[in-house]
């Protein structure tokens, strides 16, 4: 079974968190670290390399790994 993971820019300081998961059926679940109860949001994968690739183009930020 798969693992939320806690983005890498997150601290324990109550920072802006974003956690993702792989999904079975190859989907990625994505849910704010803070409010875990409030479910995710599933996106396929071409939704989520579209966003990380779009998120590489801003200064400071670092393209995110699919795994």
């Amino acid at each position: 079974m798969s693992q939320w993971r806690k983005s890498s820019y997150s601290n324990d300081t109550g920072g802006a968190c974003v956690e993702t998961l792989h999904t079975a059926d190859g989907r990625i679940a994505i849910r704010d670290s803070k409010s875990r109860a409030r479910g995710a949001c599933l996106v396929p994968p071409s939704a989520w390399t579209a966003f990380t690739t779009a998120l590489a183009g801003y200064e400071g930020v670092q393209p995110l790994r699919n795994r």
